[in-house]
């Protein structure tokens, strides 16, 4: 059974995964690697993935490269933690066992801060509706002012047509 390993602490520049799996060449071609790339800029993400066929071989890569530079960085190596139910792709499990390793257990991916349903201010929406009363003490800019009075009576001119 194949086990995967979490590679942490990669620089965050532009480098190919033929790069990292030289790293690892002397355990043959039992090893593969992932390299963790950001979508819009292509650079590394800061970590990888490394699959290799056993424990015992896992327990052995951990020990001997764990801590090695790798381009001036010293590369973090442990077991990944399994996939949950529900996520579909590699870049979620990472930071995961990072937060494992002694990392900040509070820190959010960016899909669970999508899911929070907080209003972000003064309540919910129903709540922060301006009332008539409201509207009246609510003034413009003062630098805008001006330009908002004539934008009013052009669209007062639009609508009495």
């Amino acid at each position: 059974m194949s086990v995967r390993l979490y590679i942490g602490n990669l620089p965050k520049e532009e480098i190919d995964r033929q790069e990292l799996q030289a790293v690892f060449a002397q355990e043959g071609d039992a090893v593969t690697t992932k390299l963790i790339k950001d979508r819009k800029t292509g650079k590394c993400r800061g970590f990888g993935f490394l699959t290799v066929n056993n424990d015992e071989q896992a327990d052995q890569i951990i020990e001997k490269y764990n801590g090695q530079l790798f381009k001036d960085s010293p590369i973090k190596l442990e077991k990944a933690l399994p996939r949950t139910k529900g996520e579909d792709n590699e870049e979620q499990s990472a930071p995961k066992a990072a937060n494992q390793a002694g990392g900040n257990a509070s820190a959010n991916t960016p899909r669970e801060n999508k899911k929070s349903k907080k209003p972000r201010r003064g309540g919910s929406p129903k709540e922060s509706a301006p009332t008539s009363s409201d509207t009246e003490a609510i003034r413009p800019d003062p630098r805008w002012a001006s330009e908002l009075e004539k934008l009013k009576q052009m669209l007062a001119a639009q609508t009495t047509t």
